[in-house]
């Protein structure tokens, strides 16, 4: 029911969308040479015909990177095709090989896309692959389930197809699931274990400064989830039938988290649009159109990463299994590890990336690192200036002392 209502919610909106985008006059002859009123009037339709989510995948949009001296080419590959996601390579024309890293998306309402500026700058000296998650409600029911352990499964998969001396980073959510791909990777002594881990703003242990995310996830009782947030996939999606957590539900989530804020971005917006300022307005709204670009998640994937992750927190309580066996992030020993936290990270607060450092107590000191970036939130930790600046230059010198 949740999700037809979404449905119906979106066909009576259509409509008034539609007018707001036929009557608007931007790209008219004369233009730049109309009045306030016009610009007024033109900035309120556009306003009008953004009230809108998409549950189609972004671009990347990444054509060419910085490489030394000159502009390098990119071109995006798909190297291995799997029901639920995607191995996708940013090839470039270079001579000089660099090292391959495998970016760990989040699973959390947002499409990879999402990290197009993490990308970006790692590109510059890194050969980079990227898990490309595929939208719950296009995944026919016959595809099976996928659970927190299968996407484990799909990172040491990646992993193996990228073959011996590769990196992996993980953003927020998914540092669970690398420091578990890594801990049996490394168990089962897998030529394919990565060389470093870099785990940014990721829930390792959550009982370390709950956050309001932590409390929501752990106040309420796991069927309280199942029947109040999991929607049945309508008819006419391939994924049809199957079980998901709507991606526009998480959405609404994070929205409220900070509402004030993203009132205010919509209202610098139409200030922009209204007085003319197109490339201030820009940077909004490519923001905002990427943001509210949203796909599902499966109903197991979602209930488990609420059971395991956040309500018992098995990794940190040492209780964690995968396909049976117990994990051990203490058997990994030649993996280096950098630790990234942000110091006003309202999502994955202080302490919960870092401890980490103490699961791995195998690691000798000098393959540990952690850096604790001040004066940003939990997206400046992977995009801006600061990631840009300050946080990447100590993933690329962790990655290039191993090797």
């Amino acid at each position: 029911m949740l999700y037809q209502l979404h449905e119906t919610q979106k066909d009576l909106i259509a409509p008034f969308r539609h007018f707001a985008r036929r009557t608007r006059i931007t790209g008219l002859p004369g233009m730049q040479m109309l009045g306030a009123g016009a610009r007024s009037f033109d900035a309120m339709m556009e306003m009008i015909d953004r009230f809108r989510l998409t549950h189609t995948r972004p671009e990347f949009g990444i054509d060419s990177v910085p490489v030394g001296n000159r502009e390098v080419p990119v071109t995006e590959e798909v190297v291995l095709d799997l029901p639920f996601g995607r191995l996708l390579h940013f090839a470039k024309d270079i001579d000089t090989p660099q090292p391959a890293v495998l970016v760990a998306a989040p699973l959390s309402g947002h499409f990879a896309t999402l990290l197009e500026g993490t990308i970006r700058v790692l590109l510059r000296d890194h050969d980079v692959y990227i898990t490309d998650w595929v939208n719950a409600r296009e995944v026919p029911p016959e595809a099976g389930a996928f659970g927190v352990e299968d996407y484990v499964t799909y990172l040491i998969r990646f992993l193996e197809e990228i073959g011996p001396g590769g990196n992996i980073l993980a953003v927020c959510q998914p540092c669970v699931q690398a420091l578990v791909a890594v801990a049996v990777m490394s168990e089962d002594n897998n030529p394919a274990t990565p060389r470093t881990m870099t785990l940014m703003a990721g829930p390792i242990d959550v009982r370390e400064s709950p956050t309001a995310v932590n409390r929501l996830a752990s106040d309420k009782p796991l069927d309280w989830f199942e029947n109040n947030v999991i929607a049945t996939v309508p008819q006419k999606y391939a994924g049809a039938g199957r079980r998901v957590y709507p991606g526009f539900v998480q959405l609404f989530a994070f929205l409220s988290m900070n509402m004030q804020r993203h009132r205010r971005q919509h209202e610098k917006l139409y200030q922009h649009l209204a007085l003319g300022e197109m490339e201030e307005a820009k940077k909004i709204s490519d923001f905002y159109d990427e943001y509210f670009a949203v796909l599902d998640l499966t109903e197991e994937f979602y209930l488990e990463t609420i059971d395991r992750i956040f309500q018992k927190a098995e990794l940190a309580e040492g209780k964690f299994t995968y396909r049976g066996r117990p994990v051990d992030p203490g058997l990994i020993r030649k993996t280096a590890l950098l630790t990234v936290e942000g110091g006003r990270d309202d999502i994955c607060s202080l302490g919960q990336t870092s401890s980490a450092h103490d699961l791995c107590r195998s690691l000798r000191p000098h393959l540990k690192r952690h850096h604790l970036q001040a004066n940003v939130g939990h997206y400046g930790v992977f995009a801006g200036r600061r990631w840009e600046k300050e946080i990447y230059p100590v993933v690329r010198n962790m990655i290039l002392a191993m090797e």
